[in-house]
């Protein structure tokens, strides 16, 4: 089973109701299972403690210049490699291409997802131990 067979079926459970997948193909075994978020709870609008993010709004010119760091996996958000260890990275922060941003847990396997480019955090998307789909934006970082 090749990565983009993996990637449609991900898409294939984002756009269906089925919370679980289990296929065989050519020997190789998969299951994908995720959690079934209800739709109809309300939210608070604002914005929960911690996350960690600029105060300043971006501009659309920002925004075009910007970096976006996408999860490639589905799985669970982790800013550092322990509960008491320091994050790999903070908003203001230099980073070097293949630095470590953070860590992607999928199946208990845990998923170093390291900088694309030089360039410094403007944003943190996504809260510790969050759960992230493929594609999810988790970074916004400006080139240097």
């Amino acid at each position: 089973m090749e990565l983009e067979d993996l990637k449609e079926l991900i898409q294939f459970l984002k756009e269906t109701d089925i919370t679980e997948l289990q296929i065989e193909k050519e020997g190789t075994k998969v299951k994908i299972k995720r959690e079934k978020f209800l739709s109809h709870l309300e939210m608070p609008l604002q914005r929960p403690a911690g996350l960690y993010e600029k105060t300043t709004e971006t501009t659309e010119e920002e925004a075009q210049r910007l970096i976006t760091v996408t999860s490639p996996i589905v799985g669970t958000f982790y800013r550092a490699p322990s509960p008491d260890a320091d994050p790999f990275v903070e908003v203001g922060l230099k980073v070097k291409k293949g630095q470590v941003l953070c860590i992607i847990e999928a199946m208990k396997l845990m998923n170093e997802i390291e900088s694309e480019v030089d360039g410094i955090v403007v944003k943190g998307l996504v809260e510790n131990g969050q759960p992230v789909e493929y594609g999810e934006p988790l970074f916004l970082i400006e080139p240097v």
